[in-house]
């Protein structure tokens, strides 16, 4: 597909936007992207997240490094620096103003924005069970070729679907 700004190169990303007109999509070469402000995958280097943390925990003075210790696993800021690990879960807690600037500048924000998890509902989770269970049962019955079991079978999983 071809971008739909400037109709030369094949495009790379699909700006979806939504107004009070409705949806649009925008499909952008990366040239044309970068020009909006857009960062492909193309254009932005590839840099391991532990090399990232290791670059931002350098920018630390040393003695802030050495100066607060986990109470339960004498852990530092300068272990974290060499390793890219916390030694145990009280670490969050009392490295909680370093970890905070340290997501602040990895992701934008301190805060998780994002959507959560949601289990399926118990019934649905036990639809699912019955229906594979009617299917198993349906398999079974055409491979013994007892056809009126299988359509009494086949009849039932089209009511539950």
């Amino acid at each position: 597909m071809l971008c739909d700004n400037c109709k030369e190169r094949d495009s790379v990303v699909t700006l979806t936007t939504s107004d009070a007109q409705g949806v649009t999509e925008l499909h952008l070469c990366e040239r044309c992207a970068a020009e909006r402000g857009i960062e492909t995958q193309m254009a932005a280097p590839k840099q391991p997240l532990t090399d990232f943390i290791l670059a931002v925990q350098k920018q630390l003075p040393a003695t802030l490094l050495e100066s607060s210790r986990c109470s339960f696993c004498s852990g530092t800021l300068r272990d974290f620096k060499n390793t890219g690990r916390l030694g145990c879960a009280y670490c969050y807690q009392t490295f909680e103003s370093s970890l905070r600037d340290l997501l602040r500048r990895v992701h934008g924000n301190s805060r998780h924005a994002g959507k959560r998890y949601q289990p399926p509902q118990p019934a649905v989770a036990e639809d699912a069970t019955v229906l594979s269970e009617l299917r198993d049962r349906l398999r079974r019955a055409v491979e013994q070729e007892q056809f009126e079991e299988a359509a009494r079978l086949r009849d039932q999983i089209k009511v539950m679907e």
